[in-house]
């Protein structure tokens, strides 16, 4: 599990309890952290018990429930409910993840959901992304080339050369990896943490790619590439299986190895 430190107020108060509907059988409790930039009063933990047969079998549909059943002020993301698109990543039961991809009954006792840590909240669930996408920009995320493009064909790559992005471009940005990152957390500013970084050694590793040298010298800083120690919460935490930690460390290898 990744340690969850809350992203807003250290202080949660205790809030509102929305009791199981009578006559519900399979019943769940789930403890949703609460916060609105329209008061004044500390985040919140409200509890939800639902009926298990009124929802499907994820976490997020639990949500949704909630939200079109129970409590329509509750503020969250989503979107395509696949595992696809990443909105829906949050932290519950103490590990970042999508909420769509998350078993309801993988979890023992009561559900405990809180927005991704370490983030400024927009409201209740909804982390505010403005700063890594704007990290994410930064790395120019785009094919870059300097030749003449054919004039017939798309740019190529052999099967060799495509596989070496396979475990890169998969990476959907959901951030629940840079936002379990202890170096992350502390140095957020300036590190550009797990993501942003597996998304940079995509671009490096393409053999289509024309800028290697350039994009190499943007990350030559002591703190946009070189705060990673290894400690692996992002490979233990993303929801698509990817391994940011072993993308950061070929990226210092690159390093080295035009030096």
């Amino acid at each position: 599990m990744v340690e969850f430190a809350l992203p807003r107020n250290s202080k949660v108060n205790r809030g509102k309890t929305y009791p199981a509907p009578k006559g519900a059988k399979r019943t769940k409790a789930f403890a949703i952290y609460r916060w609105s930039p329209d008061t004044e009063e500390n985040p919140r933990l409200d509890e939800y018990t639902i009926d298990l047969d009124k929802c499907g079998p994820m976490v997020l549909d639990a949500i949704i429930h909630i939200k079109n059943d129970i409590d329509s002020t509750l503020t969250f993301r989503r979107s395509c409910r696949e595992g696809i698109c990443g909105s829906c990543a949050m932290n519950i039961d103490g590990t970042n993840t999508l909420a769509c991809l998350k078993p309801i009954d993988e979890v023992k006792g009561t559900v405990k959901i809180y927005p991704l840590p370490h983030m400024p909240v927009v409201k209740d669930l909804v982390p505010d992304l403005t700063h890594i996408y704007a990290q994410y920009t930064s790395i120019q995320p785009w094919l870059q080339t300097q030749s003449a493009p054919p004039p017939d064909r798309e740019r190529l790559q052999d099967p060799d050369s495509r596989r070496k992005l396979d475990g890169l471009y998969e990476c959907i940005l959901c951030f629940c990896c840079s936002t379990s990152c202890p170096s992350y957390w502390w140095n957020g500013d300036r590190y550009l943490g797990p993501a942003i970084l597996l998304q940079a050694y995509r671009w490096l590793v393409d053999s289509r790619d024309e800028m290697t040298g350039e994009r190499l010298d943007s990350l030559e800083d002591p703190f946009r590439l070189y705060r990673c120690h290894t400690i692996m919460n992002c490979a233990k935490t993303c929801p698509k299986g990817l391994n940011p930690g072993k993308a950061i460390a070929e990226i210092k290898k690159m390093m080295v190895a035009r030096a």
